[in-house]
């Protein structure tokens, strides 16, 4: 429940900020407004989502933590620094792939179907220290391994987490949301025309 509760804010938002174009096609076509509030207000409307998930989330660590099962730590006060990772990453990925489906209308289905497999890619719902020697490596590349292996540490007190690993994921990040942003602006001239 870790992973899931933190994951489940990544998948929706990319999802949803993935199929902007399409969604709200008709609200871009009869007033002009900057294109980049749509994505934005995806993101910040799935936070009262996440924020019923991970109090369930918390009732479920205090009952295990008054049985001694899971040992939290201060680590947890980071968890709005954890939500600003996945936001930013999800948004990009999102713009880049809302940016496609104006083109390629079908990829919206693929979108949905490739975040499904991702998850099982990513170590949402298994830790770090299961993955097998030789294919570490895949998973240390992957920019949301940090975060799960960050939720599993702090919130349990199980896992193995360097918090530098939290720098990559912001970095790759941030640079994914700069890409993101400067295809969403150029292809916005011109969505109109394909959507």
């Amino acid at each position: 429940m870790a992973g899931i509760t933190i994951w489940n804010y990544f998948a929706v938002c990319l999802t949803d900020v993935s199929n902007v174009f399409q969604s709200n096609a008709s609200i871009f076509g009869k007033v002009y407004f900057p294109r980049l509030i749509m994505p934005l207000t995806t993101i910040v409307s799935h936070l009262m989502r996440f924020f019923i998930q991970y109090i369930l989330f918390l009732c479920f660590i205090v009952y295990f933590y008054l049985k001694g099962l899971v040992h939290p730590n201060l680590w947890v006060i980071f968890i709005p620094f954890i939500l600003l990772i996945m936001a930013i990453l999800s948004l990009g990925l999102g713009l880049i792939l809302s940016s496609l489906t104006t083109k390629y209308r079908d990829l919206s289905m693929l979108i949905s179907f490739g975040i499904q497999l991702f998850m099982y890619a990513s170590p949402v719902i298994y830790p770090v220290s299961t993955v097998p020697e030789k294919y570490l490596w895949l998973v240390q590349i992957n920019p949301l391994a940090p975060i799960f292996e960050y939720m599993r540490f702090a919130y349990l007190g199980v896992g193995h987490f360097n918090p530098l690993s939290l720098i990559y994921s912001f970095l790759f990040s941030v640079f994914i949301l700069a890409i993101g942003v400067v295809i969403f602006n150029k292809v916005q001239k011109t969505f109109m025309d394909t959507v």
